[in-house]
């Protein structure tokens, strides 16, 4: 089943993603940048993965939430991502490195909810967020 058929039978509760993604914000070590990230993923296991950005002294070693998110979905079982929400107290939207790991994970259809802290947000598809994204279909074709 592909993932775009997925999406007929899981909902994706935006409130719900977001939500918890506030509740991931919430759990953030960020005290180089001082910009708290939470994430929350829809797996197409229909469960949900939160995450949040881990800081590092080494500042290459720092972890986005939404790759926090995305690596535990995977390693608990997901195959695809359905859905994405991001939290920052800004409503910031994700990093070049999360949106490839997104397209690695999910269609180019999507849904990203990017949140403020307060719960407002706003919805992108990733193919929004990441024109003309490269994919592993690249890799095949010639």
């Amino acid at each position: 089943m592909s993932t775009s058929n997925l999406h007929e039978f899981i909902q994706i509760d935006a409130a719900q993603l977001v939500t918890q993604a506030i509740a991931a914000l919430e759990r953030a070590y960020a005290p180089y940048s001082g910009y708290p990230v939470g994430a929350a993923v829809l797996g197409d296991d229909g469960r949900v993965y939160a995450g949040c950005n881990i800081e590092n002294a080494v500042y290459p070693l720092t972890i986005c939430a939404e790759r926090v998110a995305i690596t535990k979905a995977i390693s608990e079982g997901a195959q695809h991502i359905l859905a994405v929400a991001v939290a920052t107290a800004n409503g910031g939207t994700p990093c070049g490195s999360c949106r490839q790991v997104m397209r690695e994970f999910g269609a180019p259809t999507m849904p990203v909810f990017i949140a403020r802290s307060d719960g407002s947000y706003r919805q992108r598809t990733l193919e929004e967020l990441l024109p003309e994204g490269f994919s592993a279909a690249d890799l095949t074709e010639k």
